[in-house]
């Protein structure tokens, strides 16, 4: 054995430092994965004996309209939350000057970022709330109109949205300052003498250097959307009738709360939110594979 660790040993220490990690990995992700897809063919309580129906939980989501209210939602928050990734680079641009008190500004910017998602959720609800809220009365106070977003299901979801994009601009912001300060000095100067400035500087010259940051940006962000559970229980609980509901959200309401325990047709809806997410991920992966290939 020693013989072979000898004869092995550069080959073998990565692995061997790599073997928490993975283990860890297995043992709380890959394995409830497949657990949770076992669970979605069965109509189990949590507790009592499960009995196997096959691809009856799927049938029914299927026919279930709160199940496609839901899907609606979560396509929203995809596709509205991905404006964090553009702020995000504006604003680590901005604040990636040497100018004075620019520490002071990073820090206001950073702040939504180290607050608690409740938190959050409760500013936003007060900030929302109707009669003492700051945006009811401004809005009272320009059109006469009376809103109150968070109680009305034609806006409850944008308005969680950009709860939600505040402290996600902020994270994304951070990936991006992180990023500027790697792009090659050499190749701005070379681009200025060339006359490169402005827009065409940005996306010629910085974005390029920018692609690691912009591809954990995007996949952060696109995980961050589908996975939208805590402002929406926070802000709204589902409401109102359901209105406001995602998928990660209408998952716990069938498989945890009061009104379900159905945990089978909860691992059903994981199922389906797992396959989108993997969908947008494997495509952002097999995008940076081709990109470095292409080099």
């Amino acid at each position: 054995m020693t013989a072979y660790w000898k004869a092995n040993q550069r080959r073998l220490a990565p692995w061997l430092f790599l073997a928490p990690g993975l283990i860890m990995f297995a043992v709380y992700v890959v394995i409830p994965i497949f657990q949770s897809m076992a669970i979605s063919f069965y109509d189990w309580d949590g507790l009592g004996e499960a009995e196997w129906i096959g691809t009856a939980n799927y049938v029914e989501l299927f026919d279930d309209d709160a199940f496609y209210t839901s899907l609606v939602n979560n396509v929203l928050w995809l596709g509205l939350f991905l404006l964090a990734v553009p702020a995000g680079l504006m604003i680590a641009i901005f604040l990636n000057q040497t100018v004075w008190g620019m520490r002071a500004y990073k820090s206001l910017f950073f702040f939504p970022f180290v607050i608690s998602q409740v938190v959050v959720g409760l500013m936003f609800a007060w900030f929302y709330a109707p009669n003492f809220g700051l945006l009811y009365q401004l809005i009272e106070w320009t059109t006469g109109a009376q809103v109150a977003i968070l109680a009305d299901e034609r806006y409850v979801t944008y308005g969680i949205i950009v709860a939600g994009l505040w402290p996600q601009i902020a994270y994304v912001m951070i990936l991006y300052l992180t990023g500027l300060n790697n792009v090659a000095p050499d190749q701005i100067e070379a681009a200025r003498l060339d006359g490169a400035k402005g827009w065409r500087m940005l996306w010629y010259v910085i974005i390029p250097q920018l692609r690691p940051a912009t591809f954990i940006a995007v996949v952060v962000t696109v995980i961050g959307a589908l996975r939208s559970f805590d402002l929406v229980s926070i802000m709204t609980n589902g409401g109102p009738y359901g209105s406001s509901r995602v998928l990660s959200f209408y998952m716990y309401e069938q498989a945890l709360s009061e009104y379900g325990y159905r945990m089978g047709y909860g691992a059903a809806i994981a199922v389906v939110l797992f396959a989108i997410m993997m969908v947008f991920i494997s495509g952002f992966i097999w995008k940076m594979w081709r990109d470095e290939t292409e080099r």
